[in-house]
């Protein structure tokens, strides 16, 4: 499928006071392409993952009787490739917030994965993985990595392509029924942890973090020293702030604040944090509401996650969240996220950042809408240093995933 040719110019905004820095550098964006979408109306819950020079765009789209199928196409300069169905089913968990993906690995094996309802309703949905080695065209029998067997929530998972191997972290609700030896019931959402070969070969099932917010997305990535992942902690006083931890030698590590923001909240706010890594660089960007004052910040890391230096707000003053991360090199960090400029309606927008706190501009992709149906936008780095956004547009009647490709004034690096 071609791209559109239509060329629009970037809008900028006002640029707000994000940091005590002396020079504010100027837009990276000379332009963003609409491009043609792959998904059909009916289409949501998008998601991007860069490999082997293609960008993987995968969604949701809703199909005859009830039935949804979860599909991708790759993107090339060329345009978009084959659209294939990775599954089709009636029994998909579809919510806004847990989507499926796609995540290709180094050593060109594409792993998808999918949530599936239980029998007994309502948040009962189990995780479900897949392998491919033909390019999506076949596709392994589906495998679940949590062996708990409760008609618990399983879901917001994130995947470190790791070799032949993938790692998959997620949050798992295994708490909330009452153990085997009559252990009661604490209702706490746990961070688990477990690898899968193409070989079949799974590695042993890890508690990373016994209670953690219930329902934040997770994130991951892999740093010259190993795997992070970010997430929403919980504390005992209801303080839900975004924690790092690190796969060391023996195991991962306690995690901690990425900042001591100190939001005390007593439901999910269903605002994950968004992590990229490169070298030993680690930038995190993340939702946070203390005093009911929205932010959305970034803060980097030279250490690969050990430690992380104060952050600095990006948003424009009214951020709704739902966040993403680039590292556009070591220095550079490209914030995505959702400002609320009306009773209901939204603007898609990114701002780079650097490593010693000067901010750009801000930059609205699209005006969208902050209702659930909009989802989370996502970002993903093309073969030639251009940046894929996706989100899902609900204008119209029926929702459809939406990309655009934003060209860097720079040359990657």
């Amino acid at each position: 499928m071609n791209t559109a040719s239509v060329r629009i110019s970037l809008t900028l905004a006002a640029l707000i006071a994000v940091a005590c820095a002396p020079d504010t550098p100027d837009s990276p964006f000379v332009s963003t392409e609409v491009l043609d979408t792959p998904a059909g109306v009916g289409s949501g819950e998008p998601f991007l993952a860069s490999g082997d020079d293609r960008v993987f765009l995968s969604w949701l789209e809703e199909v005859a009787d009830g039935a949804h199928e979860l599909r991708f196409a790759a993107f090339t300069g060329d345009g978009w490739g084959e659209v294939r169905t990775v599954q089709r089913s009636d029994r998909f968990f579809v919510n806004w917030a847990d989507f499926p993906s796609i995540t290709p690995t180094r050593d060109g094996t594409l792993w998808a994965h999918w949530l599936e309802r239980g029998e007994t309703g309502g948040y009962d949905y189990s995780v479900r993985v897949v392998h491919s080695d033909d390019d999506g065209g076949t596709w392994s029998d589906a495998w679940t990595p949590h062996e708990d067997g409760t008609p618990t929530e399983h879901g917001f998972v994130s995947v470190l392509s790791l070799e032949d191997r993938v790692g998959l972290a997620w949050l798992d609700g295994r708490k909330y029924v009452e153990g085997p030896d009559g252990a009661p019931a604490t209702q706490e959402m746990t961070l688990r942890y477990r690898t899968m070969g193409t070989d079949g070969e799974a590695g042993p099932e890890t508690l990373v973090d016994p209670r953690v917010c219930d329902c934040c997305q997770t994130d991951a990535a892999m740093t010259d020293d190993g795997p992070v992942i970010v997430y929403r902690d919980r504390t005992d006083a209801e303080i839900r702030d975004i924690y790092v931890t690190r796969r060391l030698d023996d195991g991962w590590s306690t995690g901690v604040a990425v900042h001591d923001d100190g939001w005390k909240i007593g439901g999910c706010p269903v605002n994950g944090p968004a992590v990229a890594a490169r070298s030993s660089r680690v930038a995190v960007a993340w939702f946070t509401a203390p005093d009911d004052i929205p932010r959305v910040k970034v803060a980097f890391s030279s250490s690969s996650g050990a430690d992380f230096d104060a952050p600095v707000v990006v948003d424009d003053g009214n951020p709704v969240g739902r966040v993403d991360v680039l590292l556009l090199d070591e220095d550079r960090a490209l914030v995505s996220w959702l400002e609320q400029t009306g009773e209901e309606a939204g603007a898609l927008r990114l701002r780079e950042v650097r490593a010693d706190g000067t901010a750009g501009p801000s930059e609205t992709v699209t005006e969208s809408s902050v209702a659930r149906a909009s989802g989370f936008p996502r970002m993903a780095r093309a073969a030639d240093g251009a940046v894929l956004v996706t989100w899902t547009d609900v204008q119209g009647e029926r929702s459809q995933v939406r990309v655009s490709k934003l060209e860097l004034e720079e040359s990657p690096r």
